[in-house]
């Protein structure tokens, strides 16, 4: 079904274009493979939200009554730098809800710090003191930091990796609660060939307009496409580097990364481990599973625009990196799709930046409405679909009024934000492909001169310019990514801000 989906979807995109191009030159038929891969790109998406549209609603099963792991599990929360304080103060309320699940003997709660500076330290060790000392975690930090978070959990693995049959991995800031761990303890011993078993992660309630905007989002789309996505990769499924529980045997496959040869970007440490990590562990026979409704798992998000976009460069590096994994040997197919996937959420923003300089320069002459509508229905069916999963739930005349604001809200944010996205993640790929290391959570290297949002609008005006031009029915349509960009430098830094 999802292979359906995914081939109606793409041809009814590309037949649109096609039909809609005034003259056939040599632009427009090189265009017409990039315009085909985007195609592809966006489909999967509205294919995965039908998808999980239609699977069951049920909750996970739950634990038989009176049920108890025979195996030990290890709880790993990974730092560096972070501040302690709201670790320290989760990581209390998770041991005291892990003994009420009669957990307190079967699982064991660990900090793996990469922390460097000399005062955070000294902070850290200072604010996990009453938990050290109660013995209701073990504190360890690495003196020799190599391979970043990968090497820190392998550090882990050959110390102590022995004592455990299974593992789950937190970052500082991602939370878990005692029930969903215990589910997940649960589901993993009850499949003697489940190597990673993911879980569905919402978001911490936001504290800036962006904050709530992304999880706005989340709560609206996540489940649907969750349940989607976990249908059609079924057994070979993915890794996201947290809020996930792996059995320690089968994460022992994947446990040492290589570095890459060469030179940063594409050489050096690989930065998106995750994607890997399950590849390896379903190439040796572990099946990879997620688990999208569980409840109980969440993670924080970037709070600023600056702050998501310094983390979707270092995302951007890390997936350009996997082109040279691909062609790894014994890999399933479903893992490489996942790592194609991976690479084309960042080259998909080059190319329809390219395909909107052609279309508002007159290189390509388009006429006609139906591409943008063909695309504009694409995009907008994962939302309908989250609509469609989320109003039965309402029970009163209020509750839909709620989540239909939610919703369009929601959709006006994101029609607005996805130009700006495109265009910061097409000058990303550029940056890679210049030989342009970001590193590995260091300070950008990267900032522009001009006050946020300017450089979008200075796009958006120079776009404005060549399709008044040229006259062609494109500059109306192109209206539609023109506007986002000079609304920039008003929308950016409000989004910024904290709610009234």
């Amino acid at each position: 079904m999802f292979l359906l989906l995914l081939a109606v979807f793409s041809f009814v995109l590309v037949f649109a274009f096609a039909q809609a191009v005034d003259t056939w030159n040599w632009v427009a038929w090189s265009v017409l493979p990039l315009m085909a891969a985007n195609a592809l790109w966006i489909s999967g998406g509205a294919a995965t939200s039908i998808l999980g549209l239609l699977m069951s609603k049920a909750k996970p099963a739950e634990e038989p009554v009176g049920w108890q792991p025979e195996g030990q599990t290890a709880v790993l929360l990974t730092l560096c730098g972070e501040d302690p304080e709201p670790v320290a103060k989760f990581l209390n309320g998770l041991s005291r809800g892990l003994a009420r699940e009669g957990l307190a003997d079967s699982t064991r709660i660990f900090v793996l710090s990469d922390t460097s500076d000399g005062d955070a330290c000294a902070c850290e060790e200072q604010v996990m003191e009453g938990l050290i000392s109660s013995d209701r975690v073990f504190y360890r930090r690495r003196t020799v930091r190599t391979n970043k978070k990968p090497g820190n959990i392998a550090d882990w693995l050959e110390t102590h990796g022995s004592s455990f049959d299974y593992m789950v991995v937190l970052d500082a800031d991602s939370r878990m609660s005692a029930a969903s761990i215990r589910h997940l303890i649960w589901k993993i011993e009850s499949n003697s060939g489940l190597g990673l078993c993911q879980a569905g992660i919402s978001l911490i309630p936001g504290r800036t307009r962006f904050g709530r905007y992304q999880r706005v989002t989340s709560r609206l789309l996540s489940k649907t496409f969750g349940r989607g996505f976990a249908a059609w990769s079924g057994e070979t499924g993915n890794y996201w580097g947290h809020n996930a529980i792996m059995r320690v045997m089968a994460f022992r496959a994947a446990a040492k990364l290589p570095e890459l040869s060469g030179s940063a970007p594409f050489g050096g440490s690989i930065l998106s481990h995750d994607f890997i990590e399950a590849a390896w562990m379903r190439r040796v026979g572990w099946s990879v599973e997620l688990c999208p409704d569980l409840a109980g798992s969440a993670e924080d998000a970037p709070q600023t625009l600056e702050e998501f976009f310094k983390r979707d460069r270092r995302w951007c590096q890390g997936n350009l990196q996997h082109l040279r994994l691909l062609g790894d040997p014994g890999l399933r197919g479903l893992s490489r799709y996942h790592l194609l996937t991976g690479i084309f959420s960042y080259l998909a923003a080059p190319i329809w930046l390219v395909l909107l300089v052609l279309l508002s320069s007159g290189q390509i002459s388009i006429w006609g409405f139906l591409p943008v509508l063909s695309i504009a229905a694409v995009l907008l069916v994962p939302k309908i679909c989250a609509l469609i999963d989320w109003l039965p739930r309402a029970k009163t005349a209020k509750r839909r009024r709620i989540i239909l604001r939610a919703w369009s809200s929601e959709l006006m944010l994101s029609t607005l934000l996805a130009p700006l996205i495109m265009l910061r993640q097409a000058t990303f790929v550029g940056s890679v492909l210049l030989g342009r290391d970001c590193g590995w959570k260091s300070p950008s290297t990267e900032r522009v001169s001009l006050p946020l949002g300017w450089q979008e609008a200075g796009l958006g005006i120079v776009m404005s310019a060549f399709a008044i031009a040229n006259g062609t029915t494109g500059a109306f349509w192109l209206a539609l990514v023109i506007v986002p960009l000079l609304s920039a430098p008003i929308l950016m830094p409000r989004l910024n801000e904290l709610p009234r």
